[in-house]
């Protein structure tokens, strides 16, 4: 099938970051994709190289040729362009507003429902597509094979040292990928107390750490690496590198999630607090199944990080059970998670019902 995405770069760079995924499984599985995007400047860093398959335009360039679907992402409207096969003579695309990630029971109960609207060429009916962690929604984005080649990868230890970082055999390895956090210097006074090596992607996480640490970036027995901008491929590998991961929005949650280490989310900050009851509902999904003690430590750890509570970072110490019980119940989260269907498998079906 032809599809065309579009994708606004409205800001953190997290919105590219699921439509150039979605793109890229899409294409992988033997689709042609045009990405209309407002802003490519991202994907320099983001897909160097691009990807087979994937033709990358202009916002409003994607309609000139026919489409099969056409996708919407995070209800981010779309150019008068991309309305133009709606009403047309021949078989029109079948629209969908792909929606942000969330565990909150609205998902499942909109997941799939239309939505009738009025494009410039007329009356137009839209799809409702939510990602979700239940097979009642529309599931996570795992491209083919990805499992297996996260167990194939190892703990990391030869990727990092080919990059450079000095690697020391009794240090916690951590990765920080965060937006502006009050929590992030009670964060460093506990990673402090245990040998841990924090590696810092570029951006707020990388500029607040400097702040604190100043410049031998060290601390106690904490010692913390600035790196670059990461493509896709190599923040999954980082991920894949580490022992404790802090991770911010969608996609890195879900990157996390694969990734299988213990992790630590945190949220969009939102002004009203929604947020919090976002977190609410993840914890709920997240945690079902935990033992007690490790459902209150995570409960009281997500907390703090999404700024909920304040005081000093509660995290497990390295090397307790506690620790040990997390870290099995990642995995067997992912376990879980990686039986029900993937996003874009999904995603095919839906679109291949309507049209």
């Amino acid at each position: 099938m032809q599809w065309h995405l579009y994708c606004r770069v409205v800001d953190n760079f997290g919105d590219i970051g699921i439509a150039w995924r979605l793109a890229v499984d899409l294409a992988g599985r033997g689709h042609s994709v045009r990405f209309a995007v407002d802003d490519r400047s991202v994907l320099a860093w983001l897909a160097p190289d691009g990807a087979p398959g994937v033709e990358v335009v202009g916002w409003a360039d994607a309609s000139a040729a026919p489409a099969d679907a056409v996708i919407e992402l995070f209800g981010a409207g779309l150019p008068e362009s991309a309305w133009a096969n709606a009403n047309g003579r021949g078989t029109p695309p079948v629209f969908v507003n792909l929606e942000h990630l969330s565990a909150e029971g609205y998902v499942e109960r909109s997941h799939g429902l239309p939505s009738p609207r009025q494009s410039p060429h007329g009356p137009v009916t839209t799809w409702f597509f939510y990602p979700g962690f239940n097979p009642r929604t529309g599931g996570l984005l795992r491209e083919p094979g990805l499992l297996e080649r996260r167990r194939a990868f190892g703990d990391g230890g030869d990727w990092l040292a080919a990059r450079g970082i000095e690697l020391r055999p009794d240090e916690r390895r951590a990765s920080l990928f965060c937006y502006a956090n009050d929590a992030v210097g009670p964060l460093l006074e506990t990673l402090a107390a245990t040998p841990t090596h924090l590696l810092l992607t570029a951006g707020p996480a990388s500029d607040q750490v400097a702040a604190a640490l100043g410049p031998s970036l060290m601390r106690g027995a904490l010692r913390a690496t600035r790196l670059p901008f990461l493509a896709q491929a190599d923040f999954d590998r980082l991920l894949w590198s580490c022992e404790l991961n802090f991770v911010r929005g969608e996609d890195s949650l879900v990157r996390a999630l694969w990734a299988g280490a213990p992790f630590v989310w945190q949220l969009y900050p939102q002004a009203d607090g929604a947020h919090h009851a976002k977190l609410d509902a993840f914890l709920a999904c997240y945690l079902d199944g935990a033992a007690p003690a490790l459902e209150q430590a995570l409960g009281s750890l997500f907390a703090r990080w999404n700024g909920a509570t304040g005081g000093a970072f509660p995290l497990p110490p390295m090397g307790s059970a506690l620790a040990a019980q997390w870290a099995a119940h990642n995995a067997r989260w992912r376990d879980g998670l990686g039986a029900q269907p993937d996003l874009v498998t999904g995603l095919i079906g839906f679109v291949e019902s309507k049209r």
